[in-house]
């Protein structure tokens, strides 16, 4: 019997499903939904009634100095998630079966988006002739990850600058802690966003994006935000996603000139760190660490609490349709 892929646009049409990858599950896209600017999309791959396979995207509007009502970018972590046994031990089937869901993902994204990117491959092998056949070309891009399951302690391989000033940070008066309630992920939400747009220039979600991560991620321990406070002020954090063996670093920063004295960037990475390797992580992932043939200031921040460097790739798709659709808009 053929593969039938089902999308799924509405959070309560989205059955139960199997599956520990939470960069495709259920609760992450009904935080998508729930936040401004994100419109997100799943695809559920079954044969004979079974699942096999699910693949979520992001789909959502450009930055601001871009025509954000005209461009749209599709974003997907991963290559989606295996749903049956079956695809574990045969490599070719799981290929094809997200040969066809790529397939399938590319026709409804390219109708609104003009650009489909895949971040954070697992393999960056996986998939490859499929890419090709839907006209994706690869990036090579870096990834940085500690390893946390062979080792006592999790300072063992920072850098000795990097452990005073942690201690310094502490002794100078900063707390951390996770936050817990509304107003503490509002303000955390505040700062990091102010850092962002000063500093990283880099995609930074709703405010709404965090309050709804406290009530469908954090609440089932698959995600946690770390707060920084000096005097009662949050003046940094981190965030943290979990999924499978594995943390990911997906946002963190702090107001470092302003409490410089106080390392809140540095303390929120190591709290993030140190909570992961208590928790029997085996690896924590910072997300996002740039281009090889680039400095990349987050990158060289980020090795110096001793994660190892390594080559992967992602895969985008540029997509002239959404132009001809608009102008079927305006001129039909």
């Amino acid at each position: 019997m053929p593969l039938k892929l089902t999308t799924y646009y509405k959070g309560k049409d989205i059955p139960d499903l199997p599956g520990k990858n939470t960069f495709h599950s259920k609760e992450l896209f009904l935080i998508y939904e729930a936040t401004p600017g994100y419109t997100p999309l799943l695809i559920v791959a079954t044969e004979n009634g079974k699942p096999m396979a699910r693949l979520l995207a992001a789909i959502r509007k450009a930055k601001r100095w871009l025509p954000s009502s005209l461009v749209k970018h599709c974003v997907v972590y991963s290559e989606g998630e295996g749903l049956d046994e079956s695809l574990s031990t045969n490599k070719e089937k799981a290929e094809e079966v997200f040969g066809e869901m790529l397939e399938h993902l590319t026709q409804e994204a390219t109708r609104t988006c003009f650009l489909i990117e895949f971040r954070n491959l697992n393999n960056s092998m996986f998939g490859y002739r499929f890419f090709r056949n839907n006209n994706y070309f690869p990036v090579n891009w870096l990834r940085v990850r500690n390893s946390l399951h062979s080792m006592k302690n999790v300072e063992d391989r920072f850098s000795p600058s990097r452990i005073r000033q942690i201690k310094k940070g502490l002794k100078n008066g900063a707390k951390v802690e996770e936050a817990h309630t509304v107003e503490e992920i509002r303000d955390f939400s505040r700062m990091l966003h102010k850092v962002y747009s000063s500093r990283i220039r880099r995609y930074f979600p709703a405010n709404d994006f965090f309050r709804h991560m406290n009530s469908m991620l954090i609440r089932g321990k698959q995600a946690k935000i770390f707060i920084v406070k000096y005097k009662e002020k949050i003046i940094g954090g981190a965030v943290c996603i979990y999924s499978g063996e594995s943390a990911f670093l997906w946002f963190s920063g702090g107001m470092r000139k302003t409490y410089a004295l106080q390392y809140p960037g540095i303390l929120a990475v190591w709290k993030a760190l140190e909570d992961a390797h208590q928790r029997g992580f085996r690896h924590m992932e910072f997300m996002d660490v740039g281009l090889p043939f680039r400095k990349h200031g987050y990158r060289d921040f980020v090795l110096r609490f001793g994660g190892k460097q390594s080559s992967t790739r992602r895969w985008f798709r540029v997509s002239w349709t959404w132009l001809n659709n608009l102008l079927v808009k305006f001129y039909v």
